[in-house]
């Protein structure tokens, strides 16, 4: 008896063991899914912390980029007019307020030295900057350069342990791929909007003297000025400038000034204090029917030059007037913006062939550009 009980339990273990093993290993055998044997789903269960990402959100690409955006608080002092003491200048005009100005806007961390990039009509002529982080922590900004050309400004904080955004290739970016605005709209605190890039180099826009807009429909409002668009990866592709609207708010056409000028703009404030940008000296204008026929010239596309400017760095290489510039370096040009941005991102004193029709020949100049004299701001 007590060998057959002996028996038996060395069978009974030899069984279960020999069914653990199968339902580890194959449960296919045992005719039932893996979740319905307790080892298996102990070992398929995930871990307790872990968070799903639901498809299609951008959660982690807000998450990494939202923590480098700030908001930007200005301030800048009134200044009355001297007679408003006056009881009759009081009479007409009445009480003149004492109250700053203030203004909102927002601001990208790129480098963990404290440099910010934002837009320099939201800092210009402030008296007083100050910056909001992510995490709440307020600083005091100086303002390190200002390219009203671009309306980009380079800002800068004395804070330990700051995020900093990734630069991404605004380059590569195609119409229809999605993109997030980060800013802070309306002063309510930072907001994430989401869209996709509608357009790509809009200009004559009458914004700024270089542009070449990244259009977007994701949400931009006031207040979102000089704050990021970033791709799904969280990297930085531009920074919010504009929008078009009739309301003063938006109508989901926004403008971003790509991340490659942002970039441009960043390095040369740094460096020398300004943005040294390639001049020629030549009035263009967009090749049209009408002056085609007036310079008797064949060119469909390009841009003619009706005008150059004696001494200058076109007319040392042999540009004239009625000669079609239709490549400077290596990319083409269409029209006077195009050619204007072309010139300018060269290096003042290093020689480029431009590519000129000139009546039915095609020739190579070098030109030597020299560096763009600072805009003429009028009399006051």
């Amino acid at each position: 008896m007590k060998r057959f009980w002996l028996l038996f339990s060395q069978t009974v273990t030899v069984l279960l063991a020999a069914y653990f093993v199968v339902a580890v290993l194959k449960p296919d055998w045992l005719g039932s899914r893996m979740s319905q044997t307790g080892a298996v789903a102990l070992l398929e269960a995930p871990a307790a912390n872990s968070v799903e990402v639901p498809p299609g959100s951008f959660r982690l690409a807000a998450k990494k980029s939202s923590a480098a955006v700030v908001s930007i608080n200005t301030s800048k002092a009134v200044k009355n007019d001297p007679r408003s003491n006056d009881p009759w200048f009081k009479f007409f005009f009445g009480e003149q307020s004492n109250e700053p100005q203030v203004g909102l806007g927002s601001g990208v961390i790129v480098s963990a030295s404290g440099y910010i990039l934002t837009n320099n009509h939201v800092v210009e002529n402030a008296d007083e900057i100050e910056v909001i982080l992510n995490d709440s922590r307020h600083a005091r900004a100086k303002v390190i350069g200002t390219d009203p050309d671009s309306d980009l400004a380079v800002l800068k904080i004395d804070l330990e342990r700051l995020p900093v955004i990734v630069l991404g290739n605004s380059d590569a970016i195609q119409v229809g791929d999605q993109v997030l605005a980060i800013g802070n709209p309306f002063g309510v605190g930072q907001t994430v909007t989401g869209g996709i890039v509608s357009a790509l180099g809009r200009n004559q826009l009458g914004i700024n003297t270089f542009e070449n807009f990244i259009q977007t429909d994701a949400a931009i409002n006031p207040g979102n000025s000089g704050g990021a668009l970033v791709d799904t990866n969280g990297n930085l592709l531009g920074i919010n400038s504009a929008i078009y609207s009739r309301s003063g708010g938006s109508m989901g056409i926004g403008f971003a000034i790509p991340v490659a000028t942002a970039k441009l703009v960043l390095e040369g404030i740094i460096k020398d204090g300004q943005v040294k940008r390639g001049w020629i000296g030549v009035e263009p204008n967009d090749l049209s029917p009408e002056l085609a026929e007036t310079f008797d010239i064949k060119a469909q596309s390009g841009v003619i030059i009706t005008g150059v400017l004696q001494n200058a760095p076109a007319a040392q290489a042999g540009i004239k007037p009625g000669d079609v510039i239709v490549r400077v370096g290596t990319k083409s040009v269409a029209n006077v913006s195009e050619l204007l941005s072309s010139v300018a991102a060269l290096k003042p004193g290093t020689a480029v062939k431009f590519g000129v029709l000139r009546r039915d020949e095609k020739i190579e100049l070098n030109v030597t550009p020299g560096l763009r004299p600072k805009p003429r701001r009028p009399a006051p």
